[in-house]
């Protein structure tokens, strides 16, 4: 074992990054009614760590021993617990933890369980935004805030919605098993959902001190490239969602400075942006290409393909188009302030302030970060008032950062 200090940066980062795994596998040999005993098991595993590499060190390679202790605390709950006898031996899937010679901790087992526990989630027992509210907490480790900021829903609402859904889970007796092409196909659009708001999660986080959280990113597109590798999954929708999770992860070098603060887009670098990811990118809109299909992802990953291609005279005008018809797809008020950014490009600042005053979108944040940026050169102390109300409605440490930067710069511009 390596005796350092790391652990305690080490842990919170292994964390993040395997329990929504280990509770994941943990669940194909207890069944989703007995969910609680996986993540209670997940939990302890942890803690187990955090005492032993205290005191020992780091072991060589600190995700088997992670997955090891999970598999010996499965075993001994088994032993020890009369459920094993009475209730439980008998639903359990063939590969049972005492079965195996060796508890299989590799990429690809812990994926394909994290997809099965998604897919067995979502379940149209449960009403859709309760499916995508267990995924995120259960399978990606979202806090009940960040599922809140997801949807733009109040704390209480998604405390209730987990609630419920997680009883029905327990009711229902749900099982990871194979499922047949119709429900797999009735189940994607939630998977994707789910798939897309953890990416976004990561891409732009709300109630992280970090703006950008690449562990999410990764995660999302790891999942989303499984779909693509499995001919019942793999959909223009999917290769859309793809094609937008590599053109948005190509900028993310560029959206931070090395002390974390943000970018604006205007700002970046554009020589840090990953060529090899837009072209990656390329090839999954190529593949998401239907002319019987234009989903918002197919949108979405066409304004995302715009951002990274050189600028031209119609570049701006390409991204409105497209904002324009995702705003009648699927509207939301991000959408809509996203609208009002590229129309500026077009049309000029002045008009598109017209725009985003008529959307009335006064709790806002992202609203008056938007007018905050189309004062700042006609109207500086609109402009600074507006990024103070901005900072005042985020909870995002970042973008605080950001637009009172963007006020410390207006002041100094008006000496």
């Amino acid at each position: 074992m390596k005796k350092t200090e790391t652990h305690n940066k080490l842990l919170p980062h292994l964390f993040r990054q395997e329990y929504a795994k280990m509770t994941a596998v943990l669940c194909r040999h207890f069944g989703l009614h007995h969910m609680d005993i996986a993540e209670d098991i997940a939990s302890d595993t942890f803690l187990k760590a955090s005492e032993h590499w205290a005191l020992n060190g780091v072991p060589d390679n600190p995700t088997a021993w992670l997955y090891t202790v999970a598999r010996n605390k499965a075993k001994d709950y088994f032993k020890r617990t009369a459920i094993f006898e009475t209730k439980v031996r008998n639903e359990i899937i063939p590969e049972s933890i005492e079965n195996e010679g060796e508890f299989d901790y590799n990429g690809r087992i812990i994926a394909d369980s994290q997809l099965a526990m998604i897919f067995a989630v979502c379940n149209p027992a449960n009403p859709s935004e309760s499916q995508i509210c267990l995924a995120l907490q259960i399978l990606c480790g979202f806090s009940v805030e960040e599922i809140a900021d997801a949807f733009l829903t109040k704390i209480e609402t998604i405390r209730k919605r987990l609630q419920r859904g997680r009883k029905n889970l327990r009711n229902n007796s749900f099982q990871i098993t194979t499922l047949n092409e119709t429900d797999i196909r009735s189940r994607l659009p939630i998977v994707l959902r789910t798939l897309y708001l953890l990416f976004n999660e990561g891409y732009f986080s709300k109630t992280s001190s970090k703006q950008v959280r690449i562990e999410l990113c990764s995660e999302a597109m790891r999942l989303t490239l499984l779909l693509t590798e499995n001919t019942l999954t793999n959909t223009p929708q999917v290769n859309a969602l793809l094609a937008l999770m590599c053109f948005q992860s190509s900028r993310l070098d560029a959206r931070t400075d090395i002390r974390g603060e943000a970018i604006l887009f205007d700002e970046q670098d554009k020589s840090r942006w990953d060529q090899s990811l837009i072209q990656r990118g390329n090839y999954y809109l190529v593949n998401a290409t239907d002319r019987q299909e234009v989903s918002k992802y197919h949108l979405e990953a066409g304004i995302a393909y715009w951002h990274t291609a050189p600028a031209d005279d119609s570049k701006w005008t390409h991204i409105l188009q497209l904002y324009n018809q995702l705003i009648v797809v699927e509207y939301s008020p991000i959408t809509a302030l996203n609208r009002v950014f590229a129309f500026a490009k077009v049309h000029g600042k002045d008009k598109a302030i017209v725009e985003a005053e008529k959307l009335g979108l006064e709790q806002n944040s992202y609203y008056h970060a938007l007018l905050g940026y189309l004062y700042a050169q006609t109207a500086a102390a609109k402009s600074i008032a507006h990024y103070e109300q901005a900072i005042q409605l985020t909870k995002s440490p970042t973008e605080k950062r950001t637009w009172q930067k963007e006020i410390t710069l207006l002041r100094q511009d008006k000496r």
